[in-house]
């Protein structure tokens, strides 16, 4: 989507908040003991409290209101009866709608006792949205942000995630621009257009380059391929002439 109006701007605010919020409250109650149907049913209160709805559920049917990844899985893993331990490393991502605008952002949480590369590998997860992030600017091509990632990435031998996206949203989850890399594409050939909608979220990881089916009868949850541990950051951005509009922070 590319914003019209400031009423449009003030909606995607707001279900970026709530979708930010939703994040942090999981955060704060991630701890060993803890099931990933009870982390779920966290976001989803908040959420629902806010008068906002789960965006994979409501348009997917994805059996829960956020998808909750824990070290094997990449991405997309169902809540359910998995008991959280000590050194797990977890995803949280959260997307959600109210008043038709939506919202989506993520984050990699380390359980402690957290071992020195793990902690390395989230530090550096954020760093590459951030490098990413700096790509982002009215009349600059889309492929800087996936050329900027990669080149962090190669530096600090890292791996990514490539044929998991970043993807345009506003009226919907998934929108134009469809499929834009956070990877080196030379395909990528689009330029970054004054309000234009987007997520930016590499998936960082110590080995992998693919998400693949679990082939388990699930259709939902992904896993790294290779198995390695790899790490997600998202947020949900508007294009302007001085840079990137960061829709995804709690305040």
């Amino acid at each position: 989507m590319v914003i019209s109006t400031e009423e449009e701007l003030a909606k995607l605010k707001e279900i970026g908040r709530l979708c930010a919020r939703a994040v942090d409250a999981m955060a704060k109650a991630l701890e060993p003991g803890i099931t990933t149907r009870e982390l779920d049913l966290i976001g989803r209160k908040l959420l629902e409290d806010n008068g906002a709805q789960s965006a994979p559920e409501t348009a997917y049917k994805f059996p829960g209101a956020t998808c909750i990844s824990v070290n094997e899985e990449v991405a997309h893993g169902i809540p359910g009866d998995r008991v959280i331990q000590a050194g797990d490393l977890v995803n949280l991502d959260v997307s959600a709608v109210k008043d038709g605008f939506y919202g989506d952002t993520g984050a990699s949480f380390a359980v402690p006792p957290v071992k020195r590369e793990i902690e390395k590998l989230c530090r550096d997860g954020k760093r590459a949205l951030w490098t990413g992030l700096q790509q982002v600017k009215t009349g600059k091509p889309m492929a800087g942000i996936g050329n900027a990632i990669g080149a962090f990435a190669k530096k600090n031998r890292y791996t990514l995630i490539t044929n998991l996206s970043s993807h345009g949203i506003g009226r919907s989850l998934h929108e134009d621009p469809k499929e834009l890399p956070t990877w080196p594409d030379p395909q990528e050939t689009r330029i970054m257009e004054d309000g234009l909608v987007f997520t930016v979220e590499p998936f960082l990881s110590l080995g992998a380059d693919w998400a693949e089916d679990g082939g388990n009868g699930d259709p939902w949850t992904l896993y790294s391929d290779p198995r390695a541990p790899t790490v997600q950051y998202e947020h949900t951005i508007v294009v302007t002439r001085n840079g990137p509009m960061i829709l995804t922070l709690a305040d």
